[in-house]
């Protein structure tokens, strides 16, 4: 029974590991493997140039006469040397860096594996206990990645020493000096190094997947803070500038807002109403956003959007003008939808604004000055399903756009001024009204 659920525990474990259901298990398995391809580059580098070291001490060796060595050693020294110049030529291709655990393969079976072919060619087994575990630990070291790959090339490693020590029947260089101990220890070297290799790549994988999130989860709020503030403003407002206000010469100002929709929303429930105004401003938003506009903020049912701010643009009176029409289009649109009647009542007005960033909490971005009430104004004492603008904007606009002289209007505040009501373009537009939609 104990036996059966360790056997389950050793299961579900091997299932979890090859059914990663992280969203960024993907993306890990490209980090590691160029976290492998880069580590291997260094890795065979470094083994360049040790092997170079070892060919030029066994040949100064032997020229002082202090220890022979045979001229087949060297052969089998600048094969090692061939095997991993190779393998960083091979590296370098689309295939190494396509599937580098494979050349982390030949890079490792390159020092350990050579060196027993050429023991083999003397009808001798080589083992190489020194070689072996500088290798093997060399590699946990400089790639701690891809556990399954480090015992592969251990396991491949032994063997071929075991099929050519008692299924070719060679004889063992060393016979004398390997005992049961040092294979015992040969063996929990590999295991540590392997447990090594598995700790560390589970410990990169956990702080990879959480630098993942906590990255998804800046991106989140510095949406969120870009669907409350003007990218300019939110960078100003991140780099802890105090108060954010500037001046602008001449901005466009646009106030809208449903008529009657209080008295038409009266016999609907709440969350259908919210879900009304919520489809109505999003078709709003989206037609600002194509038009190049900044949305400023909604209050009730009235909507107030800018041209030319933060970023100065010379068409902002037009590109209002342009949203102004799609508004009326939109909202045409929505009744046809949804068998309602609601028509928008729209004030413009261009002039000179401060703006700004108020509040420490649930701050918004704002405008002030005499431009924003005269706007406002313009909405207020417009007409049901009409654009008010004043002269200003009909200076701007009158070659281009074609409008209907209200008269003298009485404005809270300013008096009688002459206000012109916007019919649409003297010549046709294309309208966004349906990319909004």
């Amino acid at each position: 029974m104990k036996q059966s659920t360790v056997a389950t525990r050793l299961k579900h474990w091997w299932q979890r590991q090859r059914n990663d259901q992280s969203p960024y298990a993907a993306s890990y398995q490209v980090w590691r493997r160029q976290f492998l391809h880069q580590r291997l580059r260094l890795s065979l580098q470094i083994g360049i140039l040790a092997y170079v070291t070892f060919i030029l001490l066994r040949f100064v060796l032997g020229a002082l006469q202090i220890d022979a060595v045979e001229g087949s050693w060297f052969v089998m020294a600048a094969t090692i040397e061939a095997g991993l110049v190779g393998s960083l030529l091979v590296l370098r291709s689309p295939l190494g860096r396509r599937h580098p655990e494979w050349i982390f393969l030949g890079c490792s079976w390159s020092i350990t594996l050579i060196e027993q072919i050429w023991a083999t060619a003397r009808g001798e087994v080589f083992t190489g206990l020194f070689s072996w575990t500088l290798v093997f630990l060399a590699q946990a070291t400089l790639m701690p990645v891809r556990w399954q790959m480090h015992m592969l090339s251990q396991v491949g490693v032994l063997l071929y020493y075991f099929v050519a020590k008692y299924w070719l029947g060679l004889r063992d260089l060393d016979q004398g000096y390997w005992n049961a101990s040092l294979w015992l220890y040969l063996f929990w070297f590999c295991c540590i190094c392997n447990g090594a290799v598995f700790l560390y790549e589970r410990l990169q994988r956990s702080e990879f997947y959480a630098r993942r999130s906590l990255e998804a989860e800046q991106r989140k709020s510095e949406q969120l803070l870009l669907n409350i503030l003007p990218e300019t403003v939110a960078r100003q407002l991140k780099q802890n500038q105090g108060t954010i206000a500037e001046n602008f010469a001449e901005v466009t100002v646009l106030f809208a807002d449903i008529v009657g929709f209080t008295q038409l929303s009266a016999g609907i429930p709440p969350h259908d109403m919210v879900t009304l105004l919520n489809h109505i401003f999003s078709a709003f938003d989206r037609l600002a956003e194509r038009h190049g506009l900044e949305k400023i903020k909604t209050i009730g049912d009235a909507y107030m959007v800018v041209g030319g701010l933060p970023l100065e643009r010379p068409d902002h009176v037009e590109a209002i003008a342009n949203m102004a029409l799609d508004m009326q289009q939109a909202i045409a649109q929505f009744n046809r939808d949804h068998n309602q009647s609601f028509s928008m009542r729209m004030g413009i007005h261009t002039g000179p604004v401060v703006a700004g960033v108020i509040g420490v909490k649930k701050f918004i971005y704002d405008l002030w000055g005499d431009t924003v009430n005269i706007a406002s104004r313009m909405e207020s004492h417009g007409l049901p399903g009409g654009i008010q603008v004043t002269q200003t904007v009909y200076d701007r606009l009158k070659y281009r756009y074609r409008f209907e002289t209200r008269g003298l209007v009485t404005i809270k505040g300013k008096g009688e001024m002459l206000t012109y009501m916007l019919l649409g373009a003297t010549e046709s537009r294309p309208s966004l009204v349906s990319l909004a939609s």
